[in-house]
């Protein structure tokens, strides 16, 4: 038999259970757009070269992306907020690099890893990162492991390997190269001993495995090499981005943007080689 209290006591508790409001779920946090900085990279050195406004392929959204944050910086006016990666949006770029400490080819305009997070803080998420990895001494030159690694997958498609007579990262090392070489992903190849045949199935291996690669002259003011720019490697020397920009345009390098006089492929970054 129940008696009045406990009576009591059940419906007061009954009442609260009715009364007392249900727990709102927590709100969950909405996704950051993706900044996919292999676009982003390959439309800041192509854009830049165009002679009009067209956008790089697939580079748009990560773009627009990166010239919303620098406007809301206050470091690019809204007119050029447009998904093109062109030379104004390369000076605003550049100049937020400057803005967090980094001076030369770390200041060039062309997106690293580190800026574009940054930059990007509650704004984007960066996908498909890029790294030029770190420097080593190999065959007497300096060059980064990124393009180690291509190298030596260009020699297994030749069947033969290479002289290297110069590197990357030495800046002021050839007047001739005209800065190329003051950033990463440069070198410069041998060609003694080598047949116009052997020479051409080289340059088809380079530029099949993502580089941006061409025989140079006495004719075009050079010794006897060949030539080849890591295309997207985020250490690029300026120049060395005007010369990877110019190569997925049909141009051959050099100051006067002559036709490409080299073997036509298809054009591929190193990280679109290895997937296939």
């Amino acid at each position: 038999m129940f008696t009045k209290a406990a009576v009591l006591t059940a419906l007061t508790a009954a009442t609260l259970a009715v009364a007392a409001p249900a727990q709102a779920a927590p709100a969950v946090a909405a996704a950051l757009p993706t900044a996919n900085m292999e676009a982003v990279l390959k439309a800041a050195q192509i854009d830049p070269r165009r002679a009009d406004d067209t956008q790089t392929p697939g580079a748009h959204a990560g773009v627009l992306l990166v010239e919303q944050a620098l406007q809301a910086k206050g470091l690019l006016d809204s007119k050029y907020v447009d998904g093109y990666f062109g030379t104004t949006t390369i000076t605003a770029y550049s100049q937020y690099q400057k803005s967090l400490g980094y001076t030369g080819i770390d200041a060039s305009g062309l997106p690293g890893k580190t800026s574009l997070e940054k930059l990007g803080a509650s704004r984007y998420t960066v996908t498909s990162a890029v790294s030029a990895g770190s420097r080593v001494a190999y065959r007497g030159v300096t060059i980064n492991t990124r393009t180690k690694a291509m190298l030596l997958a260009a020699e297994k498609i030749a069947g033969f390997t290479v002289s290297l007579t110069q590197g990357s990262y030495n800046p002021g090392g050839v007047d001739a190269s005209a800065g190329t070489h003051d950033g990463g992903g440069a070198m410069d190849i041998s060609v003694s001993g080598m047949s116009a045949a052997t020479r051409t199935t080289l340059l088809k291996a380079l530029r099949n495995v993502g580089f941006a690669a061409w025989y140079r002259t006495p004719d075009q003011g050079f010794a006897y090499h060949i030539h080849a720019m890591a295309i997207s490697d985020p250490d690029l020397s300026s120049g060395a981005q005007h010369q990877t920009g110019d190569y997925y345009l049909g141009k051959n390098g050099l100051a006067g943007r002559g036709a490409d006089d080299g073997p036509s492929v298809t054009k591929v970054t190193w990280e679109e080689y290895q997937r296939g």
